[in-house]
């Protein structure tokens, strides 16, 4: 006879591609979450994963298995952890974590909506995620995801950045041509958020499949004051719609090289332990549907 937990236990390696990953996630030893799976793939009869030295590779057996049972597991626990919400200690504060530029844009105008009050700290995707492993704050909204046990990642937003220019600068080349853009935009004056290129590296490598051989004559590291500076006539930048949307309207910089952008994805990351605090849901709930 077939244990839930076995399927729970599968459906945990599945999700993290490691058994001892896994287990870390279930509060269980590495062996006893390798016989769940061991008795589940003797009940099924055949194997659900292959073993590489690196991670658990699930067989077609096993992708076809985790669609059936994921959302029907992931809908008892949930439907479990309601149960307890009501005795769940309940948060006066919630400490979110942001890049400055987002909380401004998006985020200061929803407090008076939160039943909670909050604490802001503001830091590199980076900072923010240190502070998410070492419990210092409760949720984080970050365009960086990754793989850590116990912290989940819900795609929240995306935004798309462009050049930005000082408004009388020209831009005398032809739109077809890539290697002549290229050319001119690095013989540019560019302002970065950070000496290592952050985003500029990544629009580079979409648009001319290289790394940028640029020497940032500025490095500003806040978007808004990185608009000022091009909006003062000291150099283009990448900047987010969003942030551009008001100097361009007053005329104050422009975006040059239009069909040029990148888009960023933008999460709410919060620990797995806390996802179902009243509090906490209440807040990511407001942050959703006022993005």
């Amino acid at each position: 006879m077939v244990d839930f937990e076995w399927y729970r236990s599968f459906v945990s390696i599945y999700k993290y591609n490691s058994v001892s990953e896994a287990a870390k996630i279930r509060i269980m030893t590495q062996p006893a979450m390798s016989q769940h799976l061991a008795s589940l793939e003797a009940e099924v009869g055949e194997p659900l994963f292959v073993r590489t030295a690196r991670k658990m590779v699930p067989t077609e057996r096993g992708k076809a298995l985790y669609s059936q049972l994921a959302p029907l597991v992931e809908s008892l626990e949930e439907a479990t952890l309601s149960f307890k919400a009501a005795s769940l200690p309940t948060l006066s504060i919630i400490r979110i974590g942001s890049a400055i530029e987002y909380f401004y844009e998006h985020i200061l105008d929803q407090l008076e909506e939160y039943q909670t009050g909050t604490v802001s700290y503001f830091g590199t995707a980076d900072q923010l995620l240190e502070l998410l492993k070492e419990d210092k704050v409760d949720l984080i909204i970050t365009s960086q995801k990754s793989q850590i046990p116990g912290i989940e990642f819900t795609k929240l937003d995306e935004e798309e950045f462009v050049i930005a220019a000082p408004k009388q600068l020209e831009v005398p080349m032809n739109d077809d041509d890539l290697t002549s853009k290229e050319k001119w935009l690095l013989s540019q004056d560019w302002i970065s958020y950070g000496l290592d290129l952050p985003i500029i590296r990544r629009f580079w490598r979409v648009h001319f499949k290289k790394r940028p051989i640029i020497k940032p004559k500025h490095i500003i590291p806040n978007l808004h004051l990185i608009l000022k500076a091009i909006e003062n006539g000291a150099g283009i930048s990448l900047i987010p719609t969003y942030i551009l949307k008001n100097s361009m309207d007053e005329e104050k910089a422009k975006v040059i090289l239009e069909k040029l952008s990148v888009k960023n994805v933008i999460y709410i990351a919060y620990k797995s332990k806390n996802k179902h605090l009243p509090a906490l849901n209440q807040i990511m709930k407001i942050i959703r549907e006022n993005r």
